[in-house]
């Protein structure tokens, strides 16, 4: 361990093969509980918890300084890993059946009084987006984040697999006929031209094709000045794909293989292939919708 690190564990590693081990941590001040004299921490980073527990007979002056924390400071502390007392394991968590004995504490930054409690629902959107750096560390908004993270690296690997190329295309364009408006930039160079923000890679994918790149994906980003509705967004992002020498067949047995590869990456789900079908006839005599 050199003093040059700021930790040498995250808050959901250390386990009981960890006991007697000197370890670093760095994280927020989840929870502070005062029991007598003795201060518990509950050390929050993105993966998890760890108890940390300032006793004076361990180190007074570090005990002493503990009083001073308030939830989300941001601290570094040093130390022991022990075994937590008889009766107080945690099943509920990774780390329940250890807890840290700091020999060392240095607080890396002051928590200001907070806009609201991270285990408080609020009903103020307009309160969440102000301090959404906040927010965001709540576990539930902090899963998704990396939720979205393993969806797209399980989507880049599948096409990866199955010989795809993922090819970055232009950003700023020219506007082109659409299914909805474009989102027009001006030109500081070219005074009265615009650009156009892309609705989809469309153009740009088929001149690929044409090239011989024959298969081609990103992870889009999209454009479109449109009226919120459940089902649109101005800006949202897709899995663009294109292909050449392919049949209909290719591409329902690709996109199934791509959905199974996420699913059990992201959600730890297994989901038979191929997927059942229906015909148009079949969807609307049966639902009366051709999306059902």
């Amino acid at each position: 361990m050199t003093e040059q690190m700021y930790r040498t564990h995250h808050c959901n590693e250390l386990r009981k093969t960890d006991i007697g081990r000197e370890v670093k941590l760095a994280g927020w001040v989840a929870v502070r509980r005062d029991h007598g004299g003795v201060i518990f921490i509950d050390l929050r980073d993105r993966e998890g918890l760890t108890q940390v527990v300032f006793r004076p007979e361990e180190n007074a002056e570090v005990a002493k300084q503990s009083h001073s924390l308030r939830t989300e400071d941001v601290i570094q502390v040093c130390g022991k890993v022990a075994p937590r007392l008889p009766g107080t394991e945690n099943p509920k968590l990774a780390t329940g059946d250890i807890e840290v004995l700091p020999q060392s504490l240095t607080v890396l930054n002051r928590a200001e009084n907070l806009p609201f409690q991270l285990d408080a629902e609020l009903s103020n959107e307009d309160l969440e987006l102000t301090y959404r750096y906040f927010d965001l560390r709540r576990p539930r908004l902090s899963h998704n984040l990396q939720t979205r993270h393993r969806v797209t690296q399980a989507t880049r690997q599948f096409l990866d697999s199955q010989g795809f190329l993922e090819i970055e295309t232009p950003i700023l364009s020219k506007s082109t006929p659409e299914g909805a408006r474009d989102f027009l930039v001006p030109s500081r160079l070219l005074p009265g031209k615009f650009y156009a923000l892309p609705q989809a890679p469309q153009q740009y994918k088929q001149l690929l094709m044409v090239a011989g790149m024959e298969k081609y994906f990103q992870i889009a980003k999209a454009f479109r000045d449109e009226d919120l509705r459940a089902d649109r967004q101005p800006e949202f992002t897709q899995i663009d794909i294109e292909a050449s020498f392919v049949t209909p067949s290719d591409i329902y047995a690709l996109t199934e293989g791509m959905l199974a590869a996420v699913f059990k990456t992201a959600r730890g789900i297994e989901i038979p292939t191929p997927f059942p079908r229906l015909t148009y006839r079949e969807a609307i005599d049966t639902f009366g919708s051709d999306k059902p």
